[in-house]
């Protein structure tokens, strides 16, 4: 049986020191517990340099900075400790997750003095989906729950609360032999996955949804920045469920999924082919430690 979260060896950066694995712990009635204060990144080193983690230290700030609170530690400092969490685990390829919430001062909708903490852990962590379905194309759900509007949520912070019907999603996709669900947006659009964004192809242009009510990944960033030195036409636009059988391929993007090709939503039929496959590569070749890569 693999080990829980809570039971791992190695250290957790917390609240500005390390601490041993399983001492890593916040109390049972923190805010970010209740509450929904919490926001976190995901994102992955290889070969021992963490792609694009200044990025992912100003998104991590910027998240919380739309859920009402400051973490007191500068992009420099949290930049600083995720690569002393990962060479002190040991690790050269691995994920890395900081997280900050708010603590246990007060327990109330309101808790504008209570502290706010910052973690940071690393672990091993294989390809998100099985290798050999990954190069055929996933298999993926149309979901229930839809993206909110932006006027009802704080959608473009990457919020652990964004994340319950993600689950919820997730889940109920995988019991019907899916490994995902596609989201579609509170009008109806097609949105993103419960968490990667996703991108179809149609007579060589790449389409993708307009990211106004879900992120704009950074590994969403990155795949339309290789497109485009690939001389490839990216077209960010509303997309319409009743369009999918218009396109040939589809792909997600994210820190964990990377590129991974898509087979099927729901009805709806693709194949991977050239463009998926290159992006592949070309993601693949990004995010090895040389050149901006490893200064990233």
């Amino acid at each position: 049986m693999a080990l829980t979260f809570d039971q791992r060896d190695g250290v957790i950066w917390l609240d500005g020191k390390l601490v041993p694995w399983a001492d890593a712990k916040l109390h049972v009635l923190s805010h970010g517990l209740h509450y929904g204060s919490c926001v976190f990144e995901g994102e992955r080193a290889y070969g021992g340099a963490i792609f694009k983690c200044t990025e992912h230290s100003e998104r991590l700030k910027r998240s919380a900075e739309i859920l009402d609170f400051t973490i007191p530690w500068s992009i420099p400092e949290i930049d600083a400790a995720k690569r002393l969490v990962l060479e002190k685990n040991g690790q050269k390829d691995a994920y890395v997750r900081p997280v900050a919430w708010r603590g246990s001062e007060m327990m109330g909708v309101s808790a504008q003095q209570n502290t706010i903490h910052l973690a940071i852990a690393t672990w091993e962590w294989p390809s998100y989906f099985d290798p050999a379905q990954r190069l055929k194309g996933i298999r993926l759900d149309l979901a229930d729950y839809r993206r909110p509007d932006p006027k009802t949520a704080p959608t473009l912070a990457k919020a652990a609360g964004l994340y319950m019907i993600c689950t919820i999603s997730k889940h109920k996709a995988e019991r019907k032999g899916y490994a995902d669900a596609m989201m579609l947006d509170w009008e109806g659009r097609v949105a993103e996955c419960t968490g990667a964004n996703i991108f179809f192809v149609a007579d060589g242009r790449i389409h993708t949804p307009t990211a106004d009510c879900f992120l704009d990944g950074i590994t969403r960033k990155t795949t339309i920045e290789l497109a485009r030195r690939r001389g490839l036409e990216v077209v960010e636009r509303r997309i319409m469920p009743e369009e999918l059988s218009g396109f040939s391929e589809c792909f997600i993007t994210g820190t964990a999924a990377e590129v991974t090709p898509v087979s099927e939503i729901a009805e709806w039929r693709f194949t991977p082919a050239a463009i998926t496959q290159q992006l592949m590569d070309d993601y693949t070749a990004e995010v090895q430690p040389k050149g901006k890569a490893a200064a990233a």
